[in-house]
């Protein structure tokens, strides 16, 4: 059972790995920072995670414009691709976005 768990636990350690992977090169992209991890699918050639990312600051903060980018990686973890899917406030529920 141990093995188990210490696989299990590699394997998670791998995929947080990727993701923040991820993130650095999406932000040596665009030049942003992404805010936070959105999602994160497994496909058959890789991996897409979606990230919340800052695009317009404004005051009050509830109004900045905030982007949701996912990011298309392959099985070794390099990025080939991301397309920025939405834009939207802070402030507004999931529901509210186009």
């Amino acid at each position: 059972m141990a093995s188990r768990a210490n696989g299990r636990s590699s394997r998670n350690n791998k995929t947080l790995d990727m993701v923040k992977d991820a993130a650095h090169q999406l932000a040596a992209l665009t030049g942003r920072r992404p805010e936070k991890v959105l999602g994160l699918e497994q496909g058959d050639n890789g991996w897409k995670v979606s990230f919340e990312m800052l695009e317009l600051e404004r005051i009050p903060r509830s109004t900045d414009l905030l982007g949701c980018y996912v990011v298309e990686v392959d099985e070794d973890g390099d990025l080939v691709g991301y397309e920025r899917s939405s834009r939207y406030q802070r402030g507004q529920a999931d529901g509210d976005r186009g």
